[in-house]
């Protein structure tokens, strides 16, 4: 087996794309077989997640059984040239109420860090089929197809607005066009880098959420804002604390556009 710095990031995307893949279809087995008697299914949807963590954690000691699992790195700064240089985020239900339920929002999500930069992303959304990818500083895919979000100017009443649940509980909006909550962070961060959403406010996320997410919107062309429109930087939520700031998703072009649209009920 050759070294995997001598693999290079096009060889390391396709193991993450044919891992996701697997991860998908494993997940598929669990898909929409929660007890439709609860609200929520927790024991499904936690059976679900250590059978994906435990066949992702297997895949990858076998492949690369030096790289680090974000769950159990152990965290140096100092810069390295082996293997342990590289860091997997592997996060396996983004949208655990869809999932559960049957519908077909909802993802698994990958990405890779090596001493702590980003260099790819790729979410799976398994009951539709899609799959989002991208090496940092390169173009974002949606399959073989190269996307890249809205080249609007400003917001209108054709716009789409995505949301997180409870949103209208936080904010007073004279946004134009649609909001909408799909229920899944990972699909709403998807749709607007690849142009079918303007913009997208997100909360209560974490690292791992965001990880795979946050290389494929900037390899589009967009950010993940603070909401007064400051910079955001992933890597401060690297030791697992809750993002308590809410945030948005946007074409930096858009942002007075869409934050102009929002106002915070105290």
């Amino acid at each position: 087996m050759a070294p995997a710095e001598n693999r290079g990031i096009d060889e390391l995307t396709q193991f993450a794309m044919k891992t996701l893949q697997r991860m998908g279809e494993a997940a598929l087995k669990f898909y929409g077989k929660g007890d439709h008697s609860l609200k929520f299914d927790e024991e499904l949807v936690t059976t679900a997640e250590l059978h994906l963590n435990q066949l992702f954690t297997d895949r990858l000691q076998k492949e690369f059984p030096e790289h680090q699992v974000l769950e159990s790195y152990n965290e140096e700064h100092a810069y390295s040239h082996d293997d342990k240089r590289y860091l997997w985020i592997f996060d396996a239900i983004d949208g655990v109420d869809n999932f559960q339920t049957g519908i077909p929002v909802w993802a698994v999500s990958l990405a890779l860090l090596e001493n702590y930069w980003p260099i790819l992303g790729v979410i799976h959304m398994p009951a539709t089929g899609d799959f989002f990818h991208a090496q940092a500083g390169r173009a974002a895919y949606r399959g073989k197809q190269k996307i890249s979000i809205s080249g609007q100017k400003g917001v209108d009443d054709e716009s789409l607005l995505l949301t997180f649940s409870r949103f209208h509980l936080h904010y007073n909006s004279n946004f134009p066009g649609k909001i909408r909550n799909l229920g899944c962070t990972s699909a709403h961060i998807c749709y607007v880098a690849m142009g079918r959403a303007d913009a997208a406010v997100i909360a209560n996320e974490s690292f791992k959420g965001l990880a795979a997410a946050r290389v494929l919107i900037e390899s589009a062309g967009g950010k993940i804002l603070k909401l007064d429109g400051s910079d955001f930087h992933l890597n401060e939520f690297l030791d697992g604390e809750k993002i308590d700031d809410h945030l948005l998703v946007v074409a930096p072009r858009n942002l007075r556009s869409v934050r102009g649209c929002l106002q915070k009920i105290s």
